[in-house]
C-alpha cells in the first residue's frame, strides 16, 4: 500500500510525527529550562508569554488564517498567481501592524511591566518580544502558505528545526552567563527565541520560493484586500480579545493567590509550576489535534467552496472520532502516571497536582479545537470568533472570583478552566451543526473510546500500585502499564465495532470478483 500524499490523513500523519518529536524536545526543553532557572523564573517568563500571544494576535493570526484558507481556495480554482499574491500582501500586512505595537513597546516597557504584569523584572524580556513576533509572523504566514497549498513537509521540518535551534540556543545563552538576576535571565530565554525564529523565518522564505507556481489571472488589489479582510479579521479579532482574556487571566493568577494568603515568591513559583510544567507535560500528545486542524481547513475551506458539504461532515466526523479515540487513552494515562512522572522529571513536589481534571480539560479543549478549525474552514469565523469570547470571558470570571478565596488557589482556576471549556465546546458544537447540517455520533465521538479510556484507566491506576508495592521502579512499573493500557484500551475498542487500523488507513479494502468488496 502506498500513502495518498495529498490526502488529509497522509498530511495529519506526517505533521503529527513532527509534531510529537516537536512536543518531545520541547518537553525536555522545558525539563532542562526549569532545572537552570528554577520555579520562580519560570514564572516571570510565564507572564512575558501573554504579551507574545497578544503582540501575535494583533499582527499574524489573522493574516495566517487568511493565508491558508485563500491559497486552498485559489490553488482550487486553478488560480496559482492570485494565490501568490496572497502571501506577498500578507507579508507587508504584517510589518505595518506591528509598527505601533513595537513602538508602544519600546516607550512603555516600564509602566506595562509594573502596572500590567505586575513584576518590573519582566521589563527585558517585553523590550526583545518585538523582533521575535515579527520573525514568527514571517515563519507563521510561510507554514500557512504551504498547508494551504497541501504540502506538508516543509513546515514539518521546520517545526522539528526550530525547536532543536531553540533548545540550543536558549540553554546555550543560560551556560554561559548564568548565573544572572530573574531579569536578565528571562531576556537571556527570549533572546534564544530570537536566534530561533531567525533560522524558522529563513528557511521556510527559501522553501517556499524554490516551489513558486505561477498560472491562471491575477487578483485585483481591491479584491483581494477585501478577501483577506473578510477571513483575516474575524479571527485576528478573537485571538485579540482571547489573547487578552488569557492575559488578563494570567496576570491575575498570581495577584490573586497573593491576596488568598501567599507570598509574592510563592505565588510567582506556584504559577510557574502549573503553566510552565504541569500544563506543557499534559499537551504533549495534543500534537496530533494541531496537526489534525492545520491540514483539515483548508480542506473543508475547499470543499465549501465547490458546494460539497458532504464532504465536509464526513471529513469534520472523522476528525472528531481521531481526535477522541487518540486523545482520551493519553489523558486517562496521563492522571494515573503522571503525577509520579511530574515529580520525576521538574522536581517540583507540586507539578503533579490536579492532574485528572486538568487532563479533562485539555481533552476538551481538544474537542473544541477541532470544531473551532471546522467553523473556519466553512467560512463561520464569527460564530467561532463569538464562541471562543464567551468562553474566554467564562474563564476569567471564574478565574476572578475563586483563586483569591483562602483555601482554593489554583483549584479555582482549573474549576474556571474547565468551565469555559464545557461551554466552548457545546457553542461550537450548535454552530457547526446549524452550519453544515452535521449531526453528532455521540457513541462513535465520546462513549466508545471515553468508555474503552475509562477501563484502561482503572486498570493501569490498580496495576501501577501493585507493580509499585512488589518494589519495581516507576520507571520500569511506568513502562509495563503503558503497554497493558495500550492492549484493554485497543480491544475495548474493538469490542465496540472500532478499528484503530481503519482509523489510520491501514486497513486494506479486497474486492472480489462480484464486484463487492471483503
Amino acid at each position: 500500500m502506498k500513502w495518498d500524499r495529498t490526502s488529509v490523513r497522509y498530511g495529519t500523519l506526517l505533521l503529527t510525527a513532527s509534531g510529537l518529536v516537536n512536543q518531545l524536545l520541547g518537553f525536555v526543553y522545558r525539563i532542562l529550562l526549569s532545572r537552570l532557572v528554577g520555579a520562580e523564573v519560570m514564572g516571570l517568563y510565564q507572564l512575558v508569554m501573554p504579551v507574545f500571544s497578544v503582540l501575535l494576535s494583533v499582527t499574524a493570526v489573522g493574516l495566517t488564517a487568511a493565508v491558508a484558507n485563500l491559497t486552498a481556495q485559489y490553488r482550487a480554482l486553478g488560480r496559482e498567481t492570485a494565490a501568490e499574491q496572497v502571501l506577498g500582501r500578507c507579508l507587508g500586512l504584517l510589518l505595518c501592524l506591528l509598527v505601533l505595537p513595537a513602538l508602544a513597546i519600546f516607550v512603555l516597557s516600564d509602566p506595562i511591566s509594573v502596572h500590567i504584569l505586575g513584576d518590573a523584572r519582566t521589563r527585558l524580556g517585553l523590550l526583545l518580544l518585538p523582533p521575535c513576533v515579527l520573525l514568527t509572523g514571517v515563519e507563521n504566514l510561510h507554514k500557512h502558505a504551504f498547508y494551504g497549498a497541501g504540502l506538508v513537509r516543509p513546515p514539518a521540518f521546520s517545526e522539528v528545526l526550530e525547536q532543536v535551534v531553540r533548545t540550543c540556543a536558549v540553554l546555550g545563552l543560560l551556560l554561559l552567563f548564568l548565573p544572572q538576576n530573574p531579569e536578565r535571565t528571562v531576556g537571556l530565554i527570549v533572546a534564544g527565541m530570537v536566534i530561533c525564529e531567525v533560522c524558522s523565518a529563513c528557511t521556510l522564505t527559501l522553501l517556499w520560493r524554490r516551489r513558486r507556481g505561477a498560472g491562471g489571472t491575477p487578483e485585483p488589489g481591491k479584491v483581494l484586500d477585501r478577501c483577506i479582510a473578510q477571513v483575516a479579521l474575524p479571527v485576528a479579532c478573537t485571538a485579540l480579545l482571547g489573547n487578552l482574556m488569557g492575559s488578563a487571566c494570567a496576570v491575575l493568577i498570581p495577584q490573586k493567590l497573593v491576596e488568598g494568603g501567599m507570598e509574592v515568591s510563592q505565588a510567582v513559583s506556584s504559577f510557574g509550576v502549573m503553566f510552565g510544567m504541569t500544563l506543557p507535560m499534559l499537551s504533549l500528545p495534543t500534537a496530533f489535534v494541531s496537526a489534525m486542524g492545520l491540514v483539515l481547513m483548508p480542506r473543508l475551506s475547499r470543499a465549501a467552496a465547490l458546494g460539497r458539504w458532504e464532504e465536509v461532515r464526513r471529513r469534520v466526523s472523522a476528525a472528531m472520532l481521531a481526535a477522541s479515540v487518540l486523545m482520551l487513552p493519553a489523558m486517562a494515562l496521563l492522571s494515573v502516571l503522571g503525577p509520579d512522572l511530574a515529580v520525576r522529571l521538574f522536581r517540583e513536589p507540586e507539578a503533579g497536582a490536579c492532574l485528572p481534571p486538568l487532563a479533562v480539560m485539555v481533552a476538551l479543549s481538544c474537542w473544541r479545537s477541532v470544531l473551532s478549525c471546522a467553523l473556519n474552514g466553512v467560512d463561520r469565523q464569527a460564530a467561532a470568533a463569538r464562541n471562543a469570547l464567551l468562553a474566554g470571558a467564562a474563564e476569567l470570571l471564574l478565574t476572578a472570583l475563586t483563586v483569591g478565596i483562602p483555601g482554593v488557589g489554583l483549584q479555582g482556576y482549573v474549576a474556571a478552566a474547565l468551565a469555559s471549556e464545557l461551554l466552548g465546546l457545546g457553542l461550537n458544537l450548535v454552530s457547526l451543526c446549524r452550519a453544515a447540517g452535521l449531526r453528532p455520533a455521540w457513541f462513535r465521538w465520546l462513549v466508545a473510546p471515553g468508555l474503552s479510556a475509562l477501563l484502561m484507566g482503572l486498570d493501569v491506576n490498580l496495576l501501577f500500585r501493585v507493580l509499585r508495592d512488589r518494589g519495581l521502579s516507576g520507571a520500569v512499573s511506568g513502562g509495563i502499564c503503558l503497554l497493558f493500557g495500550a492492549v484493554v484500551y485497543l480491544a475495548a475498542l474493538s469490542a465496540q465495532g472500532i478499528s484503530f487500523r481503519g482509523l489510520l488507513g491501514l486497513e486494506k479494502k479486497r474486492v472480489c470478483r462480484r464486484g463487492g468488496t471483503w
